[in-house]
């Protein structure tokens, strides 16, 4: 339907350059009627329908609180960012037709990043109960219902600095749709063009602490309302006997020559008080892996080289192969094909933890390096977002929980990967502690190498959108077991 009311504009506008601009593009457009300006200072600018709120962040609760009883229109556009937002009329009547006819509390769609000069493709992906993420990508425009943000005011907490969109959005979620409009329907300016191997580690940036700590709060508040809040956990776990070795390192890899006797080595030079093996599980190499490997396990016994017999296994699958093997010990810890443990004592510190703490799964940290294993930024990346009262429940926000990753072995018999390539220690992590203790290691167990050989070093927006949708969906997939948990 075509959508024939006023719509409110709201911008974030760093200075009074950027408000003329914005305001002589659209001020001739009849479905305008108003614009609302969030401004870091004071800026002169007289137009009957333009307001400016002083604000230092139009994330924040308190801007929220500030706009709700300004705006007069059924909806609003808000543009958080000062991206040089470039929108038509017809995209503005398209967000409006869809909010209407989905009877939608946010409607967001594609649209071109301009680099460089030069407009790119940038496809956003549709919503889920589980886009937890405090990071999804609504893109640099979305249409509000004003009477969401109202109903939302109650649940924004006004003593936070940067939780304010991201409560709101949640409150949405709660009552009305998020639709997507999968049309690319405006442009903005992009200034952020690290890879994506770079930006992944933003979230756990001891910089952004503060930050995370409310976004934390808002998630828990939310949990909490939809009935898939889980308390702390208290059951700790029985380790059985009948294990071939304590430990096993389970390394899968699939042509990585460059590395792989870097990690082999790593993991059987570990020093530890109990009989440990290390099973490496080479998905049909083709680069010269397999021979690195015949070669290491023709002089070392605790080396368990598998090939699998079944083609096309992805990482998930070739570590439920190695679980499954007789030799797998009463732990399976990780090793990626790229990465070392820190020192030799590392597996001791693991598996110490499992028998201090009694947990299913264990957690270590991990040091950031490049190839040749210089410390690179941001450095030890240790998860402190993690506590025993509530790390189950944030879990479902962040889109990691850090490495190295160990489990009890009849747990993950029981749990199993699914056979993916990207999440399936997410999935299977959360599917743990739903009901059973994690542990973890603050101090770095783990090197973690960045190099171009990485699979998530530099990715394409679509295959960014692909793994993003699928951790989605498994924290979708998890909330729904939690709230059937709690008999809500």
């Amino acid at each position: 339907m075509l959508y024939n009311k006023k719509i409110t504009l709201v911008l974030a506008a760093p200075g009074l350059e950027y408000v003329k601009s914005i305001y002589n593009t659209c001020s001739g457009m009849p479905e305008i009627g108003k614009f609302i300006f969030a401004t870091p200072e004071n800026i002169q600018f007289e137009a009957k329908n333009a307001v400016f709120i002083k604000t230092e962040s139009p994330f924040s609760p308190s801007f929220f609180e500030k706009l709700a009883p300004i705006i007069d229109s059924d909806f609003f556009l808000y543009a958080p960012y000062p991206a040089g937002i470039s929108i038509g009329r017809s995209a503005i009547i398209r967000f409006a037709s869809a909010a209407v006819d989905y009877n939608a509390g946010l409607v967001y769609s594609d649209f071109h990043d301009i680099i460089n000069g030069k407009p790119e493709n940038h496809p956003t992906i549709d919503y889920q109960d589980g886009s937890l993420r405090d990071d999804f990508d609504f893109g640099k425009l979305m249409m509000i219902k004003t009477r969401e943000l109202v109903k939302a005011i109650p649940y924004l907490d006004k003593s936070e600095k940067h939780s304010g969109f991201y409560s709101l959005r949640l409150s949405i979620a709660r009552s009305c749709p998020i639709v997507r409009i999968p049309e690319f329907l405006y442009s903005a300016g992009e200034t952020d063009l690290r890879k994506s191997g770079e930006k992944q580690f933003d979230y756990v940036n001891p910089a952004n602490r503060d930050l995370q700590i409310e976004m934390e709060n808002a998630v828990t508040r939310h949990l909490k309302i939809i009935g898939a809040y889980i308390e702390p956990v208290v059951e700790k776990t029985r380790f059985e006997d009948g294990f071939p070795v304590e430990a096993s390192v389970v390394i899968p890899v699939k042509n990585r020559a460059r590395t792989i006797k870097d990690a082999v080595e790593s993991a059987l030079g570990q020093i530890t008080s109990f009989p440990f093996n290390v099973i490496v599980v080479d998905n049909h190499s083709t680069d010269g892996t397999t021979g690195i490997l015949n070669s290491i396990a023709q002089k070392n016994k605790n080396l368990i080289h598998l090939i699998p017999e079944e083609e096309g296994l992805n990482i998930g699958g070739c570590w439920n192969l190695a679980v499954e093997n007789g030799n797998c010990g009463r732990f399976a810890v990780q090793l990626d094909s790229d990465d070392l443990y820190f020192d030799s004592g590392s597996l001791q510190k693991i598996i110490d933890k499992f028998h201090c703490e009694e947990c299913a799964v264990v957690i270590g940290s991990y040091q950031m390096a490049d190839f040749n294993l210089n410390e690179i930024p941001p450095g030890l990346i240790d998860h402190r977002e993690w506590t025993d009262s509530n790390g189950r429940n944030n879990a479902l926000r962040i889109n990691g929980l850090g490495a190295p990753r160990a489990y009890y072995t009849p747990v993950l018999r029981e749990v199993r990967f699914p056979d993916v390539s990207y999440g399936e220690d997410y999935a299977a992590i959360l599917e743990v502690i739903r009901s059973r203790k994690a542990g973890r290691i603050y101090e770095p167990v783990y090197i973690c190498r960045r190099w171009e050989g990485n699979s998530d070093s530099s990715l394409a927006i679509e295959k960014l959108n692909k793994n993003n949708y699928y951790k989605d969906w498994i924290r979708t997939k998890e909330l729904k077991a939690r709230i059937k948990l709690n008999g809500k």
